[in-house]
């Protein structure tokens, strides 16, 4: 699982893998690392989840990682969207409930409800949970528009002053839920998601990083080598202490010298 490339752009780390699994059980490695640190620091430990393809082979180690006391872990997924039906197995909520929620015995799981009949007390709801304490880790991917979460470049803000926000879903980040098998064409996927907003999202105290395949080697070139801009909002991770980003060769091959 050793990196067959690492460098450092800015504060983010990157490390780059021969394959999506030796990419996924570094990324596991690493991250239980962090847990077992953190919770042998303080009394619970509050990390944020990405639901996607990207994530499984990260997923799937990490729940296989031994002696971490996850009941002492509270758990929050970082986007769903709006109107899905809430049995629909592209359900964010529900695909973390299948790969890690469901199979780990968590504290806590906070889970963003798509269908709450008004969805901007949802997301005042949901800033609340987030802010009754800081969010010690975030494990995420990048998408193949360069957003985080679903702070797609049309709706990423910066200095975003909510923690939750609707957002309106642009074609390439629509078009991507296609690619990635989720849906069986662009109609089918929502027009509309719940998304906690970069601000959120980097200001956790840890990032965790992880992109594979093809389809995302425009995005991790952007997000390294373009500048710090909502036009990639991943480019943020560059400035946040820390950040590790985890990359295999595909996902990589764009980058100048890889």
């Amino acid at each position: 699982m050793e990196p067959v490339r690492s460098f450092c752009k800015d504060s983010l780390a990157v490390r780059i893998y021969a394959d999506r699994t030796a990419m996924g059980a570094a990324a596991a490695r690493d991250g239980a690392a962090l847990l077992r640190r953190l919770l042998a620091q303080q009394d619970t430990v509050r990390a944020v989840f990405a639901a996607a393809p990207s994530q499984n082979e990260f997923l799937e180690a990490l729940c296989a990682a031994p002696d971490i006391d996850w009941k002492r872990v509270t758990a929050f997924h970082m986007d769903e969207y709006v109107g899905l039906d809430a049995a629909a197995p592209q359900g964010f909520g529900n695909f973390l409930r299948a790969r890690v929620f469901d199979r780990l015995p968590f504290g806590q799981v906070y889970y963003l409800n798509g269908n709450a009949p008004d969805i901007e007390a949802e997301c005042s709801r949901y800033a609340g949970l987030l802010a009754q304490a800081p969010i010690d880790i975030v494990f995420m991917g990048i998408g193949e528009n360069g957003h985080i979460a679903f702070n797609d470049p049309p709706v990423a803000e910066f200095d975003d002053p909510a923690a939750v926000k609707v957002v309106a879903l642009d074609e390439v980040c629509r078009n991507q839920q296609v690619h990635d098998g989720c849906f069986a064409d662009i109609g089918q996927v929502p027009t509309h998601a719940l998304t906690l907003t970069v601000p959120t999202l980097a200001g956790a105290k840890h990032h965790l990083c992880i992109v594979p395949a093809p389809t995302k080697a425009k995005a991790v070139r952007d997000t390294l080598e373009g500048p710090v801009s909502t036009a990639c909002p991943a480019s943020i991770l560059r400035t946040c202490p820390g950040a590790v980003l985890y990359l295999e060769r595909e996902s990589a091959q764009l980058l100048t010298e890889v």
